[in-house]
């Protein structure tokens, strides 16, 4: 072969193998081509592709890596090196020990600094000690890295992942020259085991802090619930990035502060920085968890003048938002309208949307129209599939839908399957069968499979397997309240206060609590929260005065009488209607027809399973005050309007 056209052809391979965006067909080309021209043994083009196909591709490449690893005569250290990385990020991280160890075995070639790095990152992500994390730190001090400042700030993650604090901080302490990387792994350690006060005297101690290490302290303060602490570092930082306003964002939204996670974002807008992907979606997740209808508007609005509606993320979030906000219509829209191409979870996120209002034929017809796209569903279609078919009653499909995942999509079911279909069953009063489906399970049912169960027992009273059920709980997960509450609850309906006086004997006993119930509603862009009991202020009683107007109203225009069953307490009738009266999604719901002007759409998001009482509750409201009332229980939605619900008394 003429020198020049050789040069041009493996230039033209160094460029094919040098590309970060490729498909492993590409990669499959590219390695007929290196066979075809004898390179396909040469270690430096085999190397590039041996990285591009188990690095630069998505996992189902993997496989296809180490069968070309498996079969090249001489690997070098190099060639081990990108296996025991892409396994230690695999799904199965421990594999990534076994060419590690193949490599410590190799009489003439020897495990360098990346291979240690790559190797503890494994262990790290895959959570486990014992015997291996120590075993290569051994290894590592055998072979003079333990002190080399890359393996050294892995070993330091390797035990923060782990949980062994103490063995972080003695390496970080041995370390005879830490960098700012070191430092702040081991500050992020840490925080990993919950040690705030050290993590700040750490940080204190820095040498040199960089934009990371703050990011680093505002992270850790935020996963921790400490969100003062965090609130603080941020106000202190020096210069923030997008990393650190996404932080503030995201987190504050989910440890509950809503209002802050929007203040933040507002704030963001103020400073004039154009957001990113993350703190977009985050903010969405916060509207979404808050129930903030008006304000996702705004944002819907915002992005499409910003130009972002480009990205699919973002698209995907604003269909969760709406979804969760109660407006399933505006979510449909965004899906359809989508300006980018759709991806599964854009698929997945419409299906998911459509299950929670109750809309399970719908959500089947639009996972034919996914199959005929071209898509292939994925296990979280399937869950959203399942949990659509609950929450609508349709057993039969639900039930060829879960054989259909096995059979034509090759999907084991995961616990979250299982769990979907003996919620299917129970929902359906169908409590023998879901019995029967838990003890035929192929894996262990845990504790939330047998907790589903017992909330079916619950709502359709059948004593005698709840008690079976909580027996195995108790085995199971002793400690629970939620457990106790359930059949505590099957117990009450039938009248057998004895047996409700002495569960709650035994709850107080082991200071248990009940989870208290609340409700959330959206007023001009504000967020009111009502917890039934609390200490009264200027909201909550100006929404005690209007429930207590509603109430009568309700009494004698259309004969309303409280549903007491639902209490769980041997209290005097009239105890027992004052009670349940005072629910805090009845509280959120006459604070909004107070406040809302006539013809808005009253949004309310609830902790906590939808009583019976409150239910009919909902139902005249929207009758006799002609408004519409959504309301978001743990589970579905219930869309109230001229007296009907749109779950038709199924949930």
């Amino acid at each position: 072969m003429n020198m020049n056209v050789s040069k041009r052809l493996e230039e033209g391979l160094v460029s094919l193998l040098s590309k970060s965006t490729t498909t492993l067909k590409t990669s499959k080309q590219t390695h007929a081509h290196l066979y075809v021209t004898g390179l396909h043994t040469h270690p430096f083009f085999f190397g590039k592709l041996l990285l591009q196909c188990a690095i630069s591709i998505s996992d189902h490449a993997l496989q296809y890596a180490l069968r070309l690893f498996h079969h090249f005569p001489s690997p070098d250290t190099f060639m081990y090196n990108t296996i025991i990385r892409s396994l230690s990020h695999s799904s199965t991280p421990l594999t990534s020990l076994q060419p590690f160890i193949q490599l410590l075995r190799h009489p003439t070639l020897f495990p360098d600094s990346f291979s240690f790095a790559f190797v503890l990152k494994g262990v790290a992500n895959y959570g486990y000690l014992k015997r291996p994390g120590i075993q290569l730190h051994s290894q590592a001090f055998r072979h003079g890295f333990d002190d080399h400042i890359f393996v050294g700030t892995t070993l330091i993650s390797m035990y923060a992942e782990c949980g062994c604090y103490v063995s972080a901080r003695k390496v970080f302490e041995e370390m005879s020259q830490p960098n700012v990387v070191a430092w702040n792994a081991v500050v992020t350690a840490c925080f990993r085991c919950g040690d705030m006060e050290g993590a700040w005297g750490v940080f204190q101690r820095m040498p040199i802090r960089n934009l990371t290490s703050w990011n680093v302290m505002l992270a850790g303060y935020v996963k921790g619930g400490e969100l003062g602490f965090a609130r603080r570092v941020f106000s202190e930082m020096p210069m923030r990035d997008d990393v650190s306003w996404s932080t503030m964002i995201v987190g504050f939204a989910q440890g509950g502060s809503f209002d802050d996670s929007f203040g933040f974002f507002r704030e963001l807008l103020r400073e004039g920085i154009r957001p990113s992907e993350v703190s977009l979606t985050g903010v969405l997740s916060a509207c979404a968890q808050a129930g903030a209808f008006e304000f996702g508007k705004i944002l819907h609005g915002f992005m499409e003048k910003a130009g972002v509606l480009c990205i699919v993320s973002v698209n995907n979030a604003l269909i969760d938002s709406y979804s969760k906000c109660g407006n399933v219509d505006m979510a449909k829209m965004v899906f359809q309208n989508m300006p980018v191409v759709k991806c599964t979870v854009s698929w997945t996120s419409m299906i998911a949307a459509l299950a929670m209002h109750g809309r399970g034929e719908e959500a089947i017809r639009l996972f034919h129209e996914m199959e005929k796209s071209g898509f292939t569903p994925d296990g979280i279609t399937f869950i959203s599939l399942l949990y659509a078919c609950s929450h609508s009653g349709l057993v039969d499909q639900g039930c060829a839908l879960f054989s259909k995942m096995k059979d034509l999509y090759g999907i084991e079911p995961a616990i979250e399957h299982y769990g979907c279909m003996v919620d299917l069953y129970g929902r359906a009063a169908r409590l023998q069968k879901a019995y029967e489906f838990i003890c035929q399970m192929p894996i262990s049912p845990n504790a939330i499979i047998w907790r589903t169960l017992l909330g079916a027992c619950s709502i359709h009273g059948n004593i005698e397997l709840a008690e079976l059920v909580k027996a195995r709980l108790t085995e199971m997960d002793p400690n629970n309240s939620s457990d106790h509450v359930l059949l505590s609850n099957v117990y009450a309906v039938a009248g057998k206060w004895k047996d409700v006086a002495g569960i709650r004997r035994t709850m107080i006993e082991k200071s248990m609590k009940k989870t208290p119930g609340w409700s959330m509603i959206e007023i001009d862009k504000v967020i009111y929260g009502f917890v039934a009991g609390e200490k009264p202020n200027e909201v909550t009683e100006e929404a005690h005065d209007k429930l207590r107007e509603i109430m009568l109203k309700l009494r004698t225009e259309e004969g309303y009488a409280p549903q007491v069953r639902s209490v769980l307490h041997d209290i005097e009738e009239e105890e027992k209607e004052d009670s349940v009266t005072k629910h805090s999604e009845k509280l959120a719901a006459a604070f909004g027809i107070a406040k809302l002007p006539k013809g808005k759409v009253l949004r309310i998001v609830k902790n906590l399973r939808v009583c019976g009482d409150c239910h009919t509750v909902m139902k005249l409201i929207s009758k006799v005050y002609q408004v519409e009332i959504v309301v978001r229980d743990r589970s579905r939605f219930h869309s109230f309007k001229d007296g009907f619900c749109s779950c038709r008394d199924y949930w």
